[in-house]
């Protein structure tokens, strides 16, 4: 019996679970995935809950350490989620062994991992992560895996960190076919959050009164809602909603990026900001390559002039950044990871 594989899901926004769970379905049981709040949300996959170590319900990423090792983003002192957080994951290699573990994202859990004697396979996001504390994750790791195509790398990223990273598109969550509506407009947040509000989907949707305007995900109210404007919240169906949509408007983060090229749709890219310019560095990507059009200023934004440009764009440029067969080789690759890294 092969020995189990860790999966270390982190919980800021929506997109490192699902890609978990994706990566998982195709994993042949293999896999536990280890996070906060994942029972909900496993998908018939063996979980481990682990107890929360944000400071507060506000959190912003920030630990508020005076005093902290350049290795380390994230280290708050006295905080009892925190060790009982560490102590879970310890508990969990221990009695388990596992050959490997994944780590989606976390230099911290990367480090613990690595001192309890478990290779680690690091996956690495966008942006330009060059910092002490990222460098010393992707030396301890036995492999890098990048969500995304090569392509959307940053330029400026170490070569020695791309000769080591593997990169594996197309490990967001796939529509089925379908009819496309030519009119609709579907406008898609991150769960990481928006800086854009219902105010600004209102002006949008005023200035484009022949489109129907659907805004699924995180957004303000409206005060005076234009009727070609719909606000839907969240829905379990996104990546329909952007399937059948005519153009679509969203975030620059994996998750989205993924259903969109998977789609094949026009995209404009909404760039927000997050740590070490990781969507400003995978909209440049996505404008490089011919598969989207970027929105810098949703509050200034010509939304007539940008619409007809992304309908103008290629979607075999879409195409070319996809890969429809990317969980299943992502979990190969896990697999061989950690068979490599056990022998």
């Amino acid at each position: 019996m092969s020995r189990a594989i860790g999966y270390y899901v982190h919980h800021h926004g929506a997109g490192h679970r699902a890609r978990a769970a994706t990566i998982a379905d195709h994993a042949g049981g293999t896999m536990t995935l280890l996070g906060t709040g994942l029972s909900a949300h496993a998908s018939g996959h063996p979980v481990l809950d682990l107890p929360d170590d944000r400071l507060d319900a506000a959190f912003d990423g920030a630990d508020r350490a005076v005093h902290r090792p350049a290795a380390l983003h994230y280290a708050p002192v006295d905080h009892e989620g925190v060790r009982r957080r560490v102590a879970a994951i310890a508990t969990w290699i221990a009695a388990t062994t596992p050959a490997l573990m994944v780590i989606d994202v976390s230099c911290e859990v990367a480090m613990l991992a690595r001192l309890a004697s478990v290779p680690t396979l690091y996956v690495r996001l966008g942006g330009l992560r060059v910092d002490e504390a990222h460098r010393q994750a992707f030396h301890a790791a036995t492999a890098i895996m990048a969500p995304f195509a090569a392509a959307l790398d940053d330029p400026d990223m170490p070569p020695w960190v791309r000769e080591k990273t593997t990169y594996i598109p197309g490990l967001a969550r796939r529509p089925e076919p379908g009819p496309v509506e030519p009119d609709l407009v579907t406008v898609i947040g991150g769960g990481g959050g928006s800086s854009a509000g219902g105010a600004d989907w209102a002006r949008a949707a005023r200035a484009m009164p022949d489109r129907r305007w659907c805004v699924i995900g995180p957004c303000t109210p409206v005060s005076d809602r234009p009727e070609n404007l719909h606000i839907l919240g969240w829905v379990d169906d996104a990546a329909a909603w952007i399937a059948r949509a005519g153009i679509v408007v969203g975030s620059a983060g994996n998750g989205v990026i993924g259903m969109v090229l998977a789609a094949r749709r026009p995209f404009v890219c909404v760039p927000e900001p997050r740590p070490f310019g990781e969507q400003w560095s995978n909209a440049r990507g996505l404008s490089a390559a011919g598969a989207a059009v970027v929105c810098g200023d949703v509050a200034t934004a010509d939304w007539p002039t940008l619409i007809a440009a992304a309908g103008r764009l290629d979607p075999r440029a879409s195409a070319a950044l996809d890969d429809p067969h990317g969980p299943a080789r992502a979990a190969a690759f896990v697999a061989t990871v950690a068979k490599g890294a056990t022998a």
